[in-house]
């Protein structure tokens, strides 16, 4: 009872934007269950998720073999392996991460990806917006961020959500811990400050990487992104659900001007 994806090309240009807008407003959609070994295909089209190859199994990697080593994304790394790494996926090659990888070279490939794009995960032309939510109290500030995430591509928003969920999961290892039988677990030492210290510059940067007359970046800039890249971290999951009330004033809102919309969305739920 649901259209397939190839006939969402069938729309019009207009009722296609607007599905994408509307992306977050199903949130069970943001922790899709997919089987490891499944053919991930990118699509620009809200039905799949977004979220590119590299930073999906990156991610995993770390998830699986890295959480509890110590100064992970600080330690450092072979270069060798990682641009034949690099190489490798940049060739649409079918990369397997495996234990036989260093969780080192794995994490550098991640933030050198995520440090190269083109455009930064949060867009350039949204930087002073998300600089200027870090002078807010906390409750004004994450109603803002929210209102800036949902002007994201779905491709960002995709997978900014997916390094969120990465980041909080690895400042959840950040201290040592007892095993059932009484056995130390270490803990990585990477707090929510300490990655947001490393990973803020890599995603929201105010010109692109090797541009021109690229100024340093000033101390006030640098604090306010590391604050709110921790914000970010430690209230992803409420920041990318959209309430059930927001959903039903959008949805009421479509019936009188975008029936199409409705139908397809409906049948999809």
């Amino acid at each position: 009872g649901g259209m397939s994806v190839d006939s969402i090309t069938d729309l019009s240009d207009n009722t296609s934007k607007l599905l994408e807008a509307l992306q977050l407003s199903h949130p069970h959609e943001l922790d899709p269950r997919r089987s490891l070994g499944k053919k991930k295909m990118l699509s620009l089209n809200p039905i799949t998720w977004q979220v590119p190859r590299i930073v999906e199994r990156c991610c995993k990697h770390i998830e699986t073999h890295g959480l509890q080593t110590v100064g992970i994304f600080r330690v450092g790394s072979s270069k060798k392996r990682v641009q034949q790494l690099r190489e490798e996926f940049d060739q649409g090659l079918d990369v397997f991460l495996d234990e036989h990888q260093s969780v080192h070279d794995v994490a550098a490939l991640l933030k050198e990806f995520l440090r190269d794009m083109p455009d930064s995960l949060l867009p350039g032309e949204l930087y002073t917006p998300f600089l200027s939510t870090a002078s807010m109290e906390v409750p004004e500030q994450l109603a803002t961020l929210q209102l800036l995430l949902f002007l994201l591509p779905p491709c960002h928003s995709d997978t900014l959500h997916r390094l969120l969920q990465f980041l909080s999961k690895v400042a959840q290892h950040a201290e040592s811990s007892w095993s059932p039988d009484g056995q130390e677990i270490p803990g990585n030492k990477m707090t929510v400050s300490n990655l947001a210290t490393i990973f803020g510059p890599n995603i929201l940067q105010k010109e692109k990487p090797g541009e021109k007359d690229t100024g340093a970046m000033n101390f006030k800039d640098s604090a306010a992104i590391i604050q709110v890249l921790q914000r970010l971290i430690e209230h992803h999951q409420t920041l990318f659900m959209v309430s059930p009330e927001m959903q039903r004033d959008i949805l009421r809102r479509l019936f009188q001007t975008d029936p199409d919309v409705i139908d397809y969305l409906l049948r999809r739920k």
